[in-house]
């Protein structure tokens, strides 16, 4: 029962429009407030004075999160860590910092959603209607944008890593591309469990650079990097073509024309891999559900059901051949000429 939802379950619609709390918890995340109390307890003053905030706003906002769980308050005015907050530290393997700070790339992107009328009504972007440009352009020639976002990605990729290696039969394969690569995170693991595979990782300019760094570290020397977008024509020659939490953000157009470059460079005989979250339960239905308000949000894109990836992965010229559950949230969409 726990996975079904209970219509009959009371709704606080009050408390689903809190912007308040949501906010709050962005602020002492882009703070490091987390980080300043790991050690002892500090009154708000101190605490301020390290932070560079207003005491008694400060005082504010964490005694409402106090209220609702997060953070400890002692004794009047003086703050201490909890085991909640301790998923805003900085070096926290969820990087849930990361993504809520908002003088960073996810962080910032979470404030577009205040636009979201725009898009209902129109259609139009709401980050480029709120900051004037597109996400991916931000990506591209913001450092420090860049930056955060490639953290949590990686954060979410370590996470994930281990159970694709498992869940899919890599005996036969010899050479993996990872389109999108990001910082080269599943490519290091696919190549350290699996030495027999060479990997080819495509990314960004801007980006390949950190996956260049993090391949070398690994100690790996079976691998290629190529910095340029996964719309031109793609190095064609592996056995399998790796699409990783890339499709969902992109409207149908562009989803369709970066499938068609992975079926071009497949040939007749490689093949493409999908993977990508799913709602596999009531559950994590509603996390796919706010997930894709997000990306609408950010980029146009959205997630799709196995329907909806079949449909653009026909248009793209491939056959789906299997979909493999992994893990509680994702699927590997098994693809072929």
């Amino acid at each position: 029962m726990d996975d079904e939802v209970d219509d009959a379950r009371p709704v606080n619609v009050y408390a689903l429009a809190d912007l308040v709390t949501p906010f709050s918890v962005r602020v002492v995340a882009t703070l490091g407030i987390a980080d300043l109390l790991r050690e002892a307890p500090l009154p708000v003053a101190e605490l301020a004075r390290r932070c560079g905030a207003v005491p008694e706003v400060l005082a504010r906002v964490l005694h409402h999160l106090v209220l609702r769980g997060l953070f400890a308050e002692p004794s009047s005015g003086v703050f201490a860590m909890n085991a909640a907050a301790e998923e805003l530290t900085g070096d926290h393997p969820g990087a849930l910092r990361d993504w809520l700070d908002l003088d960073g790339g996810l962080g910032r992107a979470d404030v577009a959603i205040s636009r979201l009328l725009s898009t209902v009504r129109d259609g139009s972007n709401a980050y480029s209607t709120e900051f004037g440009r597109p996400f991916h352009e931000d990506l591209g020639r913001d450092d420090g944008f860049r930056a955060s976002f490639n953290t949590v990605m990686a954060a979410k990729t370590r996470e994930m890593a281990a159970h694709i290696i498992a869940c899919y039969d890599w005996r036969e394969v010899r050479h993996v591309a990872d389109v999108g690569g990001g910082t080269g995170i599943l490519l290091g693991e696919i190549m350290r469990a699996r030495p027999h595979i060479r990997g080819t990782l495509i990314d960004l300019p801007e980006t390949v650079d950190e996956a260049t760094r993090y391949l070398k570290e690994l100690g790996l020397d079976r691998w290629e990097i190529h910095g340029m977008t996964f719309f031109d024509p793609l190095p064609a020659g592996a056995d399998v073509y790796v699409v990783y939490d890339v499709l969902e953000d992109w409207d149908d157009e562009h989803a369709e024309r970066l499938l068609i470059r992975c079926a071009e460079a497949a040939g007749n005989s490689g093949r493409v891999l999908i993977i990508q979250p799913f709602p596999v339960n009531a559950a994590y239905e509603r996390r796919c559900s706010e997930l894709d308000l997000r990306l609408l949000t950010y980029t146009n894109g959205r997630m799709r059901t196995e329907r909806e990836i079949g449909e653009l992965v026909r248009r793209a010229g491939l056959r789906m051949k299997d979909v493999i559950p992994v893990a509680a949230s994702h699927a590997i969409v098994e693809c072929v000429p």
